[in-house]
């Protein structure tokens, strides 16, 4: 596996990758209407790219395929992490997450981690700040807010 800086023509294989997880690697946390109003597959690319552009982004790669990706912006919030439903506990999102948390300087990072992600930030010492329902398309998501205060 290869971790390497985002380029912008990855923008559509990560937004692949991205519907795609959440619609089977979350399916067991969240309901199917929870999981449509999270990835309805109408992804604004042009917010994305921008958004990715302006923030330390990386994919993983695995022979040739990318098989995860995540970014961080400045102040060390953690924005996306996601992994292919095929190489889940595979170590991609701890080299993906180890990347990330090194090349931002805050003092803290901070991210907003689904019911499925919580148990591996927490692996990585994380620590819940609060539970919190988030809106998509009027439906009710729960994620966590979730802290990591570095030494």
């Amino acid at each position: 596996m290869t971790i390497r800086e985002y380029h912008s023509s990855d923008l559509r294989e990560i937004v692949e990758l991205f519907y795609d997880t959440v619609h089977t690697v979350n399916a067991k946390d969240y309901t199917p209407e929870q999981l449509n109003a999270w990835a309805d597959g109408r992804v604004d690319l042009a917010e994305w790219g921008r958004s990715l552009a302006q923030h330390a982004a990386f994919v993983a790669e695995e022979e040739g395929e990318i098989v995860g990706f995540g970014d961080i912006d400045p102040s060390g919030y953690l924005d996306r992490l996601y992994v292919h439903k095929d190489y889940q506990r595979q170590g991609v999102a701890t080299a993906l997450c180890d990347a990330l948390e090194e090349v931002v300087n805050a003092e803290r990072i901070v991210t907003h981690a689904s019911i499925t992600a919580r148990p591996f930030f927490e692996e990585r010492g994380y620590e819940v700040a609060w539970e919190q329902q988030e809106l998509r398309h009027g439906v009710a998501l729960t994620n966590y807010r979730m802290e990591k205060w570095r030494t």
